[in-house]
């Protein structure tokens, strides 16, 4: 997909909507728990930064899927959970608090991360060097619509709560719009390719989930952890921020193939 104000405006943007929307659900204290429960912290965190990418990169390699689909999996592997994690969480009578958590300080470790590890599967499956990750340019890109947005949200939050707990709702359905918005515009623009690769992109990304969850869900288990907890983690080691990963893929590296798993992934 070719840049266009869908990538190189909206897209962003509503990334940047979405996690203003997070911020301002978030107050300090969400932050200050990782301390006093370090041990659920510290799996779900072992999960999603190394574990979850290292799935990503044992499917890639063992069903040995072409260069951009290899990579953009891979991308999601790397992102964080995003605010849906939270909501479903909640709906399945997880641990909240520890959903939010992992949610808001992997949003920060990843960062950092995210560009070590798109690096390495563009060397690893894209080895020609026709394709790759600006380190600089995607750190400062990432903090600015993931880490930007949430300070300002929280800060908004702190010294407005009546203010923040009004928007709240609409920030959350303006973003959820946005987010459809740019599903269909990549589906759009790339009707083709997804009528040749669909049928075995599902199944490689619903392997993905699955297999995501039960390593959450196991580590827990293996880790002591109780069932809230438990389910806390495993649902945020299987839903990813697919918004980071389009962003990523189309804003950064300029290909609308390696977005669309994540466009599917959303769906």
């Amino acid at each position: 997909m070719k840049d266009s104000i869908l990538t190189s405006v909206i897209l962003p943007l509503s990334l940047f909507v979405i996690m203003l929307g997070m911020g301002l659900s978030l107050v300090t204290d969400d932050f200050a728990r990782v301390f006093r429960r370090p041990k659920a912290f510290l799996i779900g965190t072992l999960n999603q930064i190394l574990l979850l990418p290292i799935l990503g990169f044992g499917i890639a390699l063992g069903l040995g899927l072409e260069p951009a689909f290899a990579v953009g999996l891979i991308l999601i592997a790397a992102c964080p959970g995003g605010v849906t994690s939270n909501l479903i969480t909640h709906v399945a009578r997880g641990d909240t608090a520890l959903s939010i958590s992992l949610t808001a300080v992997n949003s920060f470790i990843t960062v950092f991360s995210i560009p070590l590890i798109v690096s390495l599967a563009l060397a690893t499956f894209m080895s020609g060097g026709s394709i790759q990750l600006p380190i600089i340019e995607t750190v400062a890109k990432i903090f600015g619509i993931t880490i930007l947005p949430v300070s300002i949200g929280m800060l908004l939050r702190a010294r407005a709560p009546g203010f923040a707990q009004v928007m709240e709702g609409p920030v959350r359905t303006a973003s959820t719009a946005l987010f459809v918005l740019i599903v269909v515009g990549i589906i759009a623009a790339n009707i083709d390719l997804l009528r040749t690769h669909l049928p075995r992109m599902l199944g490689v990304l619903m392997l993905l989930n699955v297999s995501t969850m039960l390593l959450g869900f196991s580590m827990s288990r293996l880790g002591g952890l109780n069932l809230r907890e438990a389910i806390s983690i495993t649902i945020e080691s299987g839903i990813q921020n697919g918004t980071l990963a389009i962003v990523i893929a189309t804003s950064l590296l300029h290909r609308g193939d390696l977005a669309l798993p994540g466009a599917c992934y959303g769906l």
